[in-house]
Parts: C-alpha cells; structure tokens; sequence
C-alpha cells in the first residue's frame, strides 16, 4: 500500500513499490519535452520515411513505431538501459563500462550515433548542473574511463538507479518518453493533427510495455536489433536534401 515516511525532514509519500514520489516528479521532468537535451531535432530517420513515402498517415506511422520499439533501438536500448541500471545497482563498474561501450558503438548510422550521444550528454550536463546527484561521480569516472561518449539510455538508466527507480518503471517511462518524441515529430513531418498523434501514442503504450518487459527478460547474448528499414532511412537522411531534423 502506499505510505508516508520521513527523510531528512522532509515528507516523503511513497508508492506500493516503495519509491519515493520524488523520485516520480524528477523522472518525470528528467524526461519531459522540456527537458533541455534537444529532442525535438531529431527523428530517428522518420523524416527520410516520410520522404520516401513509407510513413504517410497515422496508421503506418504506427506500424514503423512499432517496428522501432519492438525491433530497434527501442529492444536495443532497452536491454543496455537494463544492463545499465543494474550494474549500477549493483556498483559493478566494469557491467557499467560495457554497457556504455556497447551503446556508443551499436548505431547503424552515422546520424543515430549522433542522436544518442548528443542527447545522453546534454542529459548529464543538465542533471550536474540542476540536479546534482550522490554518487554520480563515481559513474563519471567510469564513463570516462571508457573513452567513449554515453548513450541518452544509459546516462537516463544511470540517474535512474541513483534515485531508486526501480528497472521496469524506469526502462518503461524512458521508451515511453522516445516513442512521445517520435510521435511529436511524425506529426509535424506527415504532417498529422494533434488529436491524431495522441491517437497514435495511445496505441503505442501496449506496445511500449510489452517492448519494455521483452528488453527486461531478454538475455544481453541476444543484443542487438532487426528494425532494418529503420536503419536504411536513417543512412539515407544523411544526404536528403531537404531536411528539418538531425536524424
């Protein structure tokens, strides 16, 4: 049942699942639109589909969103987001760096490369500016001791586990805000109304649930996704030539 308890002074009212209600309202506003790491300029190769008429209404923007959670970077990020989080967890530092390695060079394209680490580092720099965590520099450390860049779904899995967001609420409040993301942007691209990409997004939430369970209960020998399509577009964003978006 959902309690009350006492912290430093301060109420804290909890869930069933005994997470604090802050730790809520800071996942909600890490992965809110507003939320300064630039989402807004990337579409994860929609913009190409749209062009290539492959995502021309609602329905199929539907299907290829559900090609991505389930297929791509949705199962991709989802297991690292997992293996992430539980290193943390754990204070396994090398789970942790392996996460970071593979999801820095798992992309299939230049451009989606770029759409995960330019967001997982805007992600960290506002949090240490905004939202100074305990123990954070000790998962920086690591991160640099990797040499390597953070993936968005890792640095969100990182902040996560340091607030005690537990993995499954956590993985699927993170797919949920990307699949948002991409919704946002099919509606400006198709283009389709307001009313029509909340429709879509309403349909999408089983599917974000069921991709985040499978990415949970998925063993790390099986990373890796099939969403090729998805990845073609993205490669030929790269030189469209006419472009709103950065992926």
């Amino acid at each position: 049942m959902a309690g009350i308890r006492m912290a430093a002074g301060m109420v804290i009212r909890t869930d069933v699942d005994g997470v604090s209600t802050h730790a809520l309202t800071r996942l909600l506003a890490w992965l809110s639109p507003s939320f300064p790491v630039g989402g807004f300029s990337y579409s994860h190769g929609i913009e190409a589909a749209v062009e290539q008429g492959l995502v021309r209404d609602r329905a199929t923007m539907i299907v290829w969103l559900d090609g991505i959670l389930r297929h791509g970077a949705g199962r991709t990020d989802g297991m690292l987001f997992a293996a992430a989080h539980r290193a943390v967890l754990a204070g396994d530092e090398a789970g942790f760096a392996w996460a970071v390695e593979r999801a820095d060079i798992l992309r299939a394209s230049a451009e989606m490369g770029l759409e995960s680490r330019a967001q997982g580092q805007a992600f960290l720099l506002a949090i240490r500016a905004a939202w100074p965590l305990d123990g954070l520099a000790r998962w920086d450390t690591v991160i640099a001791s990797t040499g390597r860049p953070v993936a968005y779904a890792v640095a969100v899995a990182l902040a996560a586990s340091l607030i005690g967001v537990a993995e499954g609420p956590a993985l699927t409040a993170y797919l949920h805000a990307f699949s948002a993301n991409l919704v946002s942007a099919g509606v400006r691209l198709v283009p389709l109304g307001q009313t029509d990409g909340q429709r879509a997004l309403a349909a999408l939430d089983p599917i974000t649930h069921r991709a985040a369970d499978a990415a949970l209960a998925a063993p790390l020998d099986d990373l890796g996704g099939r969403a090729m399509a998805v990845d073609w577009t993205s490669m030929i964003h790269e030189t469209q030539y006419t472009r709103l978006f950065r992926s």
